[in-house]
């Protein structure tokens, strides 16, 4: 298997599942705004709307959506129990990844993390921050996991609540997802991905910034 991803984006949740799998697997980066891999092959042959993650399986077969991707690794790599296999736990699984993917993921973090999205369309965003984690925050109370042990949908939970850094959001209003994160940060795998993913972050804004500097130089006489 090869994941393409960019670093601590909500392929990291993909990353962290297949740690937990003790998958063997290959990771291309992926630069977002050029939509190109490190390698510079232009990413759109892989994926046409240049998104984050593909997985690439046998055949070259290639998997997109975080929750697709994620119950293939689950499913791949039974031993981990990195999902319920009987059909009411699989459902609830299914209603957690779905719950992050458009409740939080793409209405409330994508929309502060988008520099070029209105005023307005940030502050409709985080107006129903609250609702929508304290709703989470309350299904935490007491437990450890979002289900009865960790699954996949930890696994993207944890990357989507790490966006909150770089926005007005402050989990600490909400104990149980402040601890809740903390105490996924702890586990080996997570920290493991959480740790190479944010190197390759730096390493990836020290690149723009070179790149900008050399657009802004000014030209040599001649």
């Amino acid at each position: 298997m090869k994941l393409y991803f960019a670093p601590l984006a909500c392929s990291l949740a993909t990353r962290i599942a297949l740690y937990e799998a003790g998958a063997e697997a290959s990771y291309v980066e992926v630069d977002l705004k050029t939509k190109r891999t490190v390698g510079g092959a232009d990413y759109h042959a892989i994926h046409p709307l240049g998104f984050v993650p593909a997985l690439e399986i046998e055949g070259g077969e290639i998997l997109a959506e975080n929750a697709a991707i994620l119950q293939l690794v689950a499913d791949r790599f039974p031993k981990a129990e990195l999902a319920p296999r009987d059909p009411l736990g699989r459902a609830r699984l299914q209603q957690w990844l779905g719950f992050i993917g458009s409740e939080l993921h793409k209405a409330v973090y994508s929309p502060l993390l988008n520099k070029t999205a209105a005023p307005e369309v940030k502050a409709h965003a985080l107006a129903g921050a609250p609702r929508r984690l304290g709703w989470v925050a309350e299904r935490l109370e007491g437990r450890e996991f979002l289900l009865d042990r960790f699954s996949v949908a930890d696994a993207y939970l944890f990357a989507v609540l790490n966006w909150s850094v770089v926005t007005p959001i402050d989990l600490k209003s909400w104990p149980a997802l402040a601890a809740y994160h903390a105490r996924l940060h702890g586990r080996p795998a997570v920290a493991r991905a959480f740790a190479e993913e944010r190197e390759g972050y730096f390493r990836e804004q020290a690149r723009h910034a070179k790149a900008a500097e050399a657009v802004d130089a000014p030209a040599p006489n001649g």
